[in-house]
């Protein structure tokens, strides 16, 4: 009998039929794990090309001796199918930041920890969809993130490196439905085979009171999104598990604490709660105070609402934005002295600051806007630095800003960390020279 040859079809790169474009897609598992393979995929791999092997040799080359997979086509891998919403699939291994290793990252310790509060995951979170960050599981985003789903569930965490959905348990605590918080994650990964479903999203609330549906923030194609999803995914409900971040500072386990999103449960009609009080001073202490006749209370009213509302406004947000009930990025503003105050009853509010003034670097990140940024916009473009505006500028920070400061800086013969295209004092002031 001749010896079988086993051969494997190398995917033409300008090949656009699905069978090809997905072959390029799996071929990320081939990887050596050093360079960002799975191990799981490299067992499966050397499990099937030997039983392909034994059953050529067992069979005796017959018929059925082995199982042909059906083809699109003369030379092309075959093509597989899936609803609209399907997970992504693949990741690249956990690494570092900026690229793959070139040897295997080996969990030898326990896991590097950074803290990071329930309204900074948001808000990082938000900065991608801001920047529609598009989806790759080979590219990494400027901050150092691969660009796939446990890429970006790494950095909404504050992780030290790039995880992926078989490592990123160990960073978490399991949770039951009934305790998610915004900023917990919801994770499915199939150890079997992890290219088949696994998945990882941003818990980002309930959508209303029957939570059968919440605010996703995911890493998809073809870009970050936020949208209401059903609990607790589109495919594979039942496997999704719920983690908490081990590092969540200001009471990762227990009850919400003063700086921690305490959840949407926590205001609106009927809530009677600390919260609503500790919400109350925060308002009035940032200029809201005229809306509250008696002073701030544990039970909600429209003066809550309203003092609400106007300080989202100030902030450049309308409709559903501007609607009076805090979330994660209203809250993490107020407790982080952090945005623009409310205007006073009949005045036109907070000047802008002075040219040479600068306001400070928490101004300027993703989630924020605020007067600022719109103003460094427009100053940008003065100079002649404001082409990677689409539209705009206005007042919510996005990657076009961060971009565009970035050429400004670099103009003025900055290099590596001193042009991260986030401003400074120096940066500012030479801006508005």
């Amino acid at each position: 009998m001749q010896t079988p040859v086993f051969e494997e079809y190398e995917p033409a790169g300008d090949c656009g039929c699905a069978g090809c474009v997905q072959q390029r897609r799996a071929a990320a598992l081939g990887l050596p794990v050093g360079e960002g393979g799975h191990p799981a995929a490299h067992g499966a791999r050397r499990a099937l090309v030997l039983a392909t092997a034994a059953g050529v040799v067992l069979g005796g080359g017959g018929a059925g001796g082995a199982v042909a997979a059906p083809a699109t086509g003369p030379g092309h891998a075959p093509a597989r199918t899936g609803a609209d919403h399907d997970p992504p699939g693949p990741q690249g291994g956990a690494g570092p930041l900026h690229g793959r290793p070139s040897r295997p990252v080996l969990a030898l310790t326990a896991p590097t920890l950074r803290a990071v509060t329930r309204a900074e995951i948001i808000n990082r979170a938000k900065g991608w969809v801001t920047a529609k960050v598009p989806y790759s599981m080979e590219k990494y985003w400027s901050d150092g993130y691969r660009q796939d789903c446990s890429g970006f569930v790494s950095m909404a965490w504050n992780l030290a490196g790039n995880e992926w959905t078989g490592s990123l348990a160990q960073f978490g605590t399991r949770l039951t439905r009934d305790e998610l918080e915004p900023g917990d994650m919801l994770l499915f990964h199939n150890p079997a085979n992890p290219s088949n479903g696994s998945h990882v999203t941003i818990f980002g609330g309930w959508t209303d009171y029957t939570h059968t549906s919440y605010t996703a923030y995911e890493q998809s194609r073809p870009h970050t999104r936020e949208q209401a999803t059903p609990y607790a995914y589109w495919n594979n409900s039942s496997r999704y598990v719920a983690y908490r971040y081990k590092g969540l500072s200001a009471g990762s386990g227990g009850a919400p604490s003063s700086t921690t999103y305490p959840g949407a449960r926590s205001f609106g009609p009927g809530a009677n709660n600390k919260h609503v009080t500790r919400l109350g001073q925060l308002l009035s202490e940032r200029g809201g105070a005229h809306y509250y006749k008696q002073g701030p209370g544990p039970r909600w009213g429209e003066s809550d609402r309203g003092a609400t509302a106007a300080f989202q406004r100030a902030q450049g947000w309308r409709g559903k934005e501007a609607d009076g009930l805090p979330g994660p990025g209203t809250w993490g503003l107020l407790v982080g002295g952090q945005g623009r105050d409310i205007p006073k009853a009949g005045g036109a509010g907070t000047p802008a600051p002075a040219a040479g003034a600068f306001p400070g670097a928490g101004y300027f990140r993703p989630g924020q806007s605020n007067v600022y940024v719109e103003k460094l916009g427009k100053q940008l473009v003065k100079k002649g630095f404001g082409k990677h505006y689409g539209s705009g500028p206005g007042p919510r920070w996005t990657e076009s800003d961060r971009r565009n400061v970035e050429a400004f800086q670099r103009a003025q013969g900055r290099r590596g960390a001193a042009a991260d295209g986030y401003p400074g004092p120096q940066t500012w002031k030479r801006l508005f020279a």
